[in-house]
């Protein structure tokens, strides 16, 4: 990734670790790019993998928002420093849809697959999201009708395929949840512009192939 000397540092506002600072990433996707974001649920600190919401069966531990809800995303830059001055821990959620952009979601084995397919095809990717289990491509804001003709075309759509639209959320790096570290797989170049993310169209076809090619077809957590 291109290096910007002091840009990177207020993108990621490292601790004194070394690890990325919840806050400055907050602040830049809020304040920066105009992504509207919300803090999320911590996982269980009685047991990681777990979520500290009040469902037992959550399937997204700690990747979600709770309190506040999903509609309190915001680009305030006073909501946001407040929110993790507060929780300085807390996942960063983003809303997905509006103006933010969305993303299509798949296991991480094919992910990678499918990613490699895109990049021999000659195809531009904008940032990727992973997590242990999942990575997810960011893509521009989609209508449901649109996606509904999408995927109404195709012959086979694999169940482990997630789509993050309107109303819709994703938990963006650097943030802690029961799912493991969430990371950029292909982290946005700096800059001042909200990042560059392709069409959804462009992506589903390599996902969907790459999901049947590995027999990836029941959804996975």
């Amino acid at each position: 990734m291109r290096e910007i000397p002091g840009r990177r540092r207020r993108l990621l506002f490292q601790r004194s670790d070394g690890r990325p600072e919840p806050i400055g990433a907050a602040l830049t996707y809020a304040t920066e790019w105009q992504w509207p974001v919300l803090p999320g649920v911590a996982a269980d600190p009685q047991g990681h993998s777990r979520c500290s919401c009040p469902d037992p069966d959550c399937t997204v531990p700690g990747a979600h928002p709770f309190d506040p809800g999903l509609l309190a995303a915001t680009t305030d830059e006073r909501m946001v420093r407040w929110w993790w001055s507060n929780r300085p821990t807390a996942p960063i959620i983003l809303a997905t849809g509006g103006k933010a952009p969305c993303a299509v979601s798949l296991p991480a084995l094919p992910a990678a697959r499918a990613l490699e397919a895109l990049d021999r095809s000659g195809m531009r990717l904008g940032p990727v999201v992973a997590s242990p289990t999942r990575w997810a491509i960011l893509v521009k804001p989609y209508s449901m009708e649109q996606l509904g003709e999408l995927l109404y075309a195709k012959d086979f759509v694999p169940g482990s395929l997630r789509f993050h639209g309107e109303g819709g959320y994703l938990a963006l790096p650097p943030s802690g949840t029961g799912q493991g570290e969430i990371r950029w797989e292909r982290a946005p170049l700096p800059g001042s512009a909200s990042p560059w993310v392709p069409d959804v169209e462009a992506v589903v076809d390599a996902v969907v192939e790459a999901l049947t090619r590995t027999g990836v077809s029941a959804p996975e957590f």
